[in-house]
Order: C-alpha cells, then structure tokens, then sequence
C-alpha cells in the first residue's frame, strides 16, 4: 500500500494491511486521533469511528486462525 492521506475517505485494503488500525501507518497525518483497531466482521467494508473512513477489504479473504 502507498502513502495515503488521512483526507482520502475511502481506502481499499487487502489481508495484508490485517490487523488494521486507523490511522494506518503509512498515513501523512498517522497522529490525527488515537490509533483504533477496524474490525470487518463479516463484512468486507468497515468504517473508522474517528474519522469516518471507509476501508474496503480487496481481494483473498484472510484465513481464520484456530
């Protein structure tokens, strides 16, 4: 994943951003609000609380670990 800007409100990610956390480190402002842990359920779409960020899971589904 490249450099992304906190601004941008849609994200698309794939299992190996996972765990994610918003800000992600990568971000130009990775200290705009406290780091939080984005969840996808069962759901490939997730959004930041903080911010409002939509984060796309893309691509292989991560397998579930026993």
């Amino acid at each position: 994943m490249n450099d992304q800007n906190i601004t941008q409100r849609y994200i698309e990610v794939t299992a190996e951003d996972l765990p994610l956390t918003c800000p992600m480190p990568n971000m130009s402002l990775w200290n705009a609000h406290p780091k939080v842990v984005i969840g996808f359920g069962n759901s490939r779409e997730a959004r930041c609380p903080y911010c409002g960020t939509l984060y796309k899971l893309t691509g292989e589904l991560p397998h579930a670990h026993h």
